[in-house]
């Protein structure tokens, strides 16, 4: 049976897994792409592998297995990875129990599904990290260049010492971000569900409009807009986000990263709900804020130069620009009112998982100089976050062939206010 140690597998199977790159590349039923556009993706890091002198890479940020392998399933939570050879197909290595979540969501064939037995997880004497090593070394990387992430928030420290405890002979090289990387550019089909993703970010927000007022309890507030994002529209079904509504009000509106509680809205604040409609785990986040009553005017003139800061970071976003010019394009605007923003104001967005959803790569800061390509999608995300007082306009934006980015989503860049 598929799902027992790989010393058992090579009993049973004429052909041991562990003897060949091999494998049909035929994507299943439920593939969310087609098999060109993963060919795409493995050639893509395949090329970065060769760069840095990389034998086998071990990915185990469930993004970048995501978008090597198609697996999809709230697994993350026990040790996991995807094996990728420098030809052939990769091999999805996991938890025995989650291996029937590889065949209903990887485009390999069973023979590149490597699972091990329960009795590795959460375990005093053992560690699945004892299990994956055995595989590499069957597959002959023993003594080989090895890539791992060692910055990934799924690959912990013991990971790392008993992984290496396990192959001495191997050598180690840090690989954190090189798929990531990869994924900036976003392919025509990546770009379709992130357009889905942006029209359920809408419904959110249209919906925190018209449903919020003074009295409202938030987590009846969040309770409805759960039920937004994940109903979506038409074929456009919502996915669970990777970062849950963020809805602080008056002086909590200070603190970008606060949640929900069981207060109610209050008049005289200002509430920012900032949330991602998610298509097949890509996200495309949007905010806005909602004021109850007559706005003081620091924060009409603030909301106003944040618009316009906005505006001119999007119409400089463009092909051979750089990601250091969207911020101070922005940063000029916020000037003029007397607003300094110490913090980056965006980064590349799309795939993702909890407990984030940026992919760790290019960040819209003044310091950034990554040239700006077609196909590059960012949270540009200005939150301003005062002493005893907070205001999010964001968008998500798409650098297109020529001229200014395009904003997925469609909502009025401002303060809304209800009075």
């Amino acid at each position: 049976m598929l799902w027992v140690l790989i010393d058992a597998t090579c009993a049973v199977f004429s052909t041991c897994p562990c003897s060949s790159f091999e494998a049909v590349m035929m994507p299943i039923e439920n593939a969310a792409f087609t098999q060109a556009e993963y060919d795409r993706r493995l050639q893509i890091t395949r090329e970065a592998m060769n760069a840095a002198g990389i034998d086998v890479l071990f990915v185990t940020n469930p993004s970048n297995q995501n978008w090597l392998t198609g697996y999809d399933g709230w697994s993350f939570y026990v040790h996991q990875g995807v094996i990728l050879p420098l030809d052939g197909a990769p091999f999805w290595w996991g938890r025995g129990m989650d291996a029937n979540g590889a065949k209903r969501t990887v485009w390999m064939e069973d023979e590149s599904l490597l699972p091990y037995e329960d009795r590795f997880v959460q375990a005093e004497d053992l560690h699945p990290m004892q299990d994956l090593a055995r595989h590499l070394a069957a597959l002959g990387y023993e003594t080989r260049r090895i890539g791992v992430e060692m910055e990934s928030y799924y690959f912990t420290a013991r990971a790392f010492a008993v992984l290496e405890h396990a192959l001495p002979e191997a050598k180690f090289v840090d690989a954190t971000s090189l798929v990531n990387w990869k994924r900036l550019v976003k392919s025509p089909e990546e770009l379709e569900f992130m357009r889905r993703a942006a029209r359920i970010s809408e419904l959110v927000i249209d919906r925190a409009v018209e449903l919020a007022e003074p009295g409202m309890r938030k987590h009846d507030l969040v309770g409805e807009l759960f039920k937004t994002a994940v109903q979506g529209e038409a074929d456009s079904w919502g996915d669970y986000p990777a970062i849950v509504p963020l809805l602080p009000s008056g002086k909590d509106a200070s603190a970008p990263h606060l949640t929900w509680n069981g207060e109610a809205l209050k008049s005289n604040e200002a509430t920012f709900i900032e949330q991602s409609g998610c298509y097949r785990r890509y996200h495309a986040p949007l905010c806005r804020t909602i004021f109850f009553g007559t706005p003081p005017r620091y924060m009409s003139e603030a909301a106003l130069a944040l618009t316009e800061g906005l505006n001119a970071g999007i119409d400089i976003a463009r092909p051979g620009q750089r990601a250091g010019d969207i911020a101070r394009a922005l940063d000029a605007e916020l000037r003029k009112v007397g607003i300094e923003r110490p913090n980056r104001c965006g980064y590349a967005v799309g795939l993702s998982y909890p407990p984030d959803w940026g992919e760790h790569t290019v960040s819209l800061r003044a310091s950034d100089e990554t040239v700006l390509q077609p196909g590059m999608t960012f949270h540009f995300m200005p939150g301003l976050w005062m002493e005893d007082w907070g205001l999010e306009t964001t968008e998500t934006i798409l650098i297109r062939d020529d001229g200014p980015a395009e904003t997925l989503c469609k909502v009025p860049r401002k303060l809304f206010v209800k009075t």
